[in-house]
């Protein structure tokens, strides 16, 4: 096998991206249950994700989502990780800031292990990221588009995304 530079880096990128997956998965949880669901986007997906970023920019007004999608575009491989809504009805909790998980639920909230539980495996991913020596960036924006293009199950409401780099400079330091 003759691989050249470019075919290396994006095997080894993802590759690399699966145990960011796998961080995710083994990060602690409430109460132990699993909402998370993991994916790995590269070529024409990530373009995708990308050109969604774009719209939400221009749609929106929220010009720094039209930067991301740069960073985005710049990244060989990007890591989405979404979580399910979902009360976990834990008694006495109320730190969704409803009574109960029935007020919740009503109001359309989201359980607050739910957007906890997310941030621990996206913090446990981001370290493995680290550990790797990868480039990287944890992206609210892009996990939103990942969402708006249903690249999760319609039960994922809410994700981050973590593109990786291998260059000579970080495609996510200087932003503008």
């Amino acid at each position: 096998m003759n691989l050249q530079d470019p075919e290396l880096k994006e095997n080894a990128l993802v590759e690399m991206a699966t145990l960011l997956c796998v961080a995710a998965r083994t990060a602690p949880k409430g109460k132990g249950k699993d909402l998370l669901q993991t994916r790995v986007v590269t070529g024409q997906e990530k373009r995708l994700l990308a050109d969604q970023m774009r719209i939400i920019s221009e749609r929106d007004g929220v010009a720094f989502f039209a930067r991301d999608a740069g960073n985005v575009d710049a990244a060989q491989v990007v890591v989405l990780i979404a979580s399910r809504k979902e009360a976990l009805r834990i008694p006495h909790c109320g730190f969704c800031g409803f009574s109960d998980c029935d007020a919740m639920e009503a109001a359309g909230g989201t359980c607050s292990f739910n957007s906890c539980d997310l941030g621990i495996a996206v913090g446990s991913a981001a370290s493995r990221a680290a550990d790797l020596r990868l480039d990287n960036r944890i992206m609210y924006s892009a996990g939103k588009a990942a969402i708006e293009i249903e690249l999760f199950s319609q039960d994922a409401q809410i994700a981050y995304a973590i593109p990786l780099s291998v260059s000579g400079k970080s495609p996510f330091f200087d932003r503008g």
